[in-house]
């Protein structure tokens, strides 16, 4: 990067801090909830802006255009169809949660199920968001910001944490309101390396202008603008054709938006009314993530294939699609550079301060307090909070370097290893939440059960008989002639376990004399406003059309 770079990513640098500490100032923190919640304090489009900054990191920006790289628009199908899913958690999840007063998911687990259910799963929602994507956020982050600036690796590492810290520090409500200038950057400069990488395709073309370029696009590279997958496809195991629409990318979706305290958070401290206007609002902004992340992937594909930039592509021999993102950054003009690097920087402090808030509210609100220390006051859960937010920001720069990056990419390999665990957690809410029969024993059963069982389909050869699903067209034989299943096939199939028998063990409990403790429930929560209505049926129909258009 030139000077006028770093000029635009200092001016972004001290925009989002001023900022932030005149909403420190402005908005003391009171108690535990203020400033793990900013209880009653965000607007609905604060939360709309802070769901999508938690949730668009280099996991999208490099992961996800790496796949657009390799497979093209399908990948799309996590971010459209999460588009429906933020509306079906407005509707039907975000109510109960409010209505019951859960302010954390172990909280949830512990009024629904029992204390040993919310203590295990708080425990390894813990050790998930530390070890797992605290780390890879901040690896992936790095790697990414390195190879654009030049810096040493660690040294971006360790300025991505400090930075992040900084915000968390400062509790939800210096998250919430800053990540409304994060998403401002994320979006206009992802906006600008789409149009500037159009441009750049139509200009090898011999023609000018973004939509020339994305229309020679369509023309050279067909085969990257289908939405579905046939069997013959060779990404057929990351994306299996039509479970995609009505299969395990249902559960990948509901279970992060919908079970995950790194999201919901940014909901519960608000009413009902403005939560579910800000999870429209962070629908709306959904559809826009395939232009910002998928279609720049797909143009270093088209630019690849016609020989630019083949070496800055390749490593050790092998062509990395994750490397799509980093190279286009650095074909842009001076200055225009720097606001790029400035909205994925922002992408990714948001996600990590997100993320921290998340990992500091569990343990100081349902281990720390119910646990360790039961009398602590408002301002020593706080304090509590923030010691918690360092270490474990501390601890993932000390992990991060060990991780490897997957020859699949960086966003399948996330989504396919966070699949192991989703379904059993899925099945645990989804039946706590409209089934009041449900056991805390059915509970764990989906817990520790869906966990084995997808690691047993993931070893299938020597522990799964795999013949009788690939009659039924499920089970893929690979180029050994061993049965695998897509990840995603997979979690459908765990989760319909999970449900089979955690019925069957509720059942039998439920005979035996031991009830369940169901939620407090008022069938009209359930009904939108008219005007939630109209945006609802504005992204569904967007997202229809696109399946339609590109089928």
């Amino acid at each position: 990067m030139k000077t006028p770079d770093y000029i635009v990513f200092f001016i972004y640098f001290i925009i989002v801090s001023a900022y932030g500490l005149y909403v420190y100032k402005k908005k003391k923190h009171e108690d535990s909830k203020d400033y793990f919640l900013a209880k009653d304090s965000l607007t609905w489009w604060a939360i709309g802006a802070s769901l999508i900054a938690s949730n668009i990191s280099a996991e999208q920006f490099i992961g996800m255009s790496g796949s657009g790289f390799t497979m093209g628009l399908a990948i799309a199908a996590y971010e459209w169809l999460a588009a429906i899913t933020l509306l079906i958690v407005a509707v039907f999840f975000i109510p109960i949660y409010l209505k019951n007063k859960i302010y954390t998911m172990p909280q949830f687990l512990k009024t629904r199920y029992n204390d040993t259910v919310a203590m295990i799963m708080a425990v390894f929602w813990l050790l998930l968001y530390v070890v797992v994507n605290l780390t890879s956020i901040l690896f992936l982050g790095a790697l990414a910001i390195s190879s654009i600036s030049g810096l040493d690796f660690g040294l971006c590492m360790i300025a991505l944490a400090v930075f992040a810290v900084i915000i968390t520090l400062g509790g939800m409500n210096v998250i919430g309101y800053t990540d409304v200038i994060q998403v401002v950057f994320l979006i206009l400069g992802g906006l600008v390396t789409t149009y500037l990488a159009l441009d750049l395709v139509a200009e090898h073309y011999g023609s000018s202008g973004a939509l020339n370029g994305f229309n020679l696009m369509t023309e050279n590279s067909a085969d990257h603008f289908k939405m579905i997958f046939k069997k013959d496809d060779p990404y057929y195991m990351d994306l299996p054709g039509l479970a995609i629409l009505v299969g395990g990318m249902w559960i990948v979706n509901l279970n992060y938006w919908g079970c995950n305290q790194y999201i919901t958070q940014r909901a519960l401290g608000a009413d009902l009314q403005t939560a579910r206007s800000g999870i429209l609002f962070a629908a709306f902004l959904k559809l826009l993530m395939p232009v910002i992340v998928v279609l720049p992937g797909i143009a270093a594909f088209v630019l690849y294939k016609e020989g630019v930039f083949t070496t800055e592509m390749t490593l050790n021999g092998e062509v990395v699609g994750d490397r799509a993102y980093p190279v286009l950054l650095n074909l842009l003009p001076v200055g225009l550079k720097g606001l790029s690097f400035a909205a994925l920087t922002a992408a990714v402090v948001a996600s990590l301060a997100g993320k921290a808030n998340s990992i500091a509210t569990i343990f100081t609100l349902d281990i720390y307090k119910k646990k360790i220390n039961p009398s602590a006051g408002e301002q020593k859960q706080v304090q509590v909070g923030r010691w918690v937010i360092v270490i474990s920001m501390i601890m993932a720069v000390a992990i991060a370097p060990y991780l490897g990056i997957d020859k699949k990419g960086g966003f399948q390999y996330i989504q396919e290893y966070t699949g192991f665990v989703s379904p059993g957690i899925f099945a645990m809410f989804i039946l706590g939440f409209f089934w009041k029969k449900t056991t805390s024993n059915a509970a764990l059963f989906a817990t520790i059960g869906g966990f084995i069982l997808s690691v047993l389909f993931k070893i299938s050869p020597n522990y799964v008989d795999l013949e009788f699903l690939h009659a039924s067209g499920y089970a893929i034989p690979n180029a050994e002639g061993v049965f695998e299943i897509p990840f995603i096939d997979r979690m459908g199939f765990v989760f319909v376990i999970c449900v089979v028998f955690m019925y069957i063990i509720s059942m039998y409990e439920n005979r035996n004399g031991v009830l369940a403790d169901g939620l407090e429930i008022d069938r009209s929560m359930f009904r939108p406003t008219a005007a939630f209505t109209v945006g609802a049926l504005i992204v569904i129909g967007f997202v229809v059309a696109m399946y339609g258009i590109y089928w």
